[in-house]
């Protein structure tokens, strides 16, 4: 009878351990695809820089030094992105994290000095090509936003789990870690100015 109990006992504990395993991998793998989504519109928004700038460039071509800064924000920040790529724990790490959350808001902060510039240039302003950058990255800031709130929901799931007990004891026999959150930096959490 004893030999019974204690063999339902380890069976009970196997599976614990199995689907909390499979719980960790399911939420690693979800961070990873929401971080991959997140990664997905942060290179769009790459993309559109460079037709910002010529566009701006050809009505206020001296103002060479604001466009120069927009284009080293954009290369800093592409660089970064590289550098975030999920380790072998399947998440990206914090210091990579820290690195690119800064170099995109550094992308952001010029992008708002490009818009701030246009407002010197009314015929810029009237551009039909100029406008519809603007509104391409309008939907791809909104895009953003929504994806790092999704990435940021997933990564709090998987970082209570993480802590959780007994959760904990099977994070750590199997070496799952908490994922880093991607917030904002204090200068981005005013209301975005994209203006017309």
């Amino acid at each position: 009878m004893i030999v019974y109990i204690i063999i339902g006992l380890l069976v009970l504990c196997a599976l614990y351990v199995m689907l909390t395993y499979n719980g960790f991998i399911r939420l690693r793998n979800s961070v990873h695809e929401s971080f991959s989504t997140m990664d997905v519109y942060l290179k769009k928004r790459y993309d559109l820089v460079p037709n910002l700038v010529e566009s701006v460039k050809g009505y206020a071509a001296h103002e060479k030094e604001t466009l120069e800064k927009v284009v080293q924000a954009r290369n800093m920040a592409m660089g970064a992105a590289s550098k975030t790529n999920p380790g072998e724990t399947g998440t990206p790490e914090q210091s990579g994290m820290e690195e690119r959350r800064q170099n995109e808001a550094r992308l952001s902060g010029a992008l708002k000095s490009l818009f701030a510039l246009s407002e010197s240039y009314p015929n810029l302003k009237a551009d039909s090509q100029f406008l519809d950058l603007q509104q391409q990255l309008k939907k791809i800031e909104e895009d953003i936003a929504h994806s790092r709130k999704y990435y940021n929901a997933v990564v709090k799931e998987m970082n209570t789990k993480v802590e959780s007990f007994p959760a904990n004891i099977i994070a750590g026999m199997f070496k799952f870690v908490k994922a880093p959150f991607f917030n904002m930096e204090e200068s981005e959490r005013g209301p975005v100015a994209v203006k017309f």
